[in-house]
């Protein structure tokens, strides 16, 4: 288990970050720490770079700031065009 799933009580967003992810992910839920918890949960794969969390989730990218547990920012994967 990583620093990530073991601190996971601790993750939170400031006011501005719950309407930056419900905008680029458009979700609708009122209560965006929670989801992301589950979607962290529930991912793919974790990687710290630098200081920051990249958790990889089925159609998303959070952010999460190593040393706060802050979520930064979540967007959505990006299509590959050939």
């Amino acid at each position: 288990m990583n620093d990530l799933l073991s601190n996971i009580d601790k993750i939170h967003t400031t006011e501005l970050g719950v309407v930056r992810i419900k905008r680029n992910l458009s979700i609708e839920t009122d209560d965006v720490v929670s989801w992301c918890k589950q979607q962290i949960l529930q991912a793919n794969s974790i990687i710290r770079s630098g200081k920051n969390w990249y958790v990889s989730v089925d159609k998303a990218i959070i952010t999460v700031n190593a040393n706060s547990y802050t979520i930064i920012t979540a967007h959505k994967k990006q299509k590959f065009k050939r």
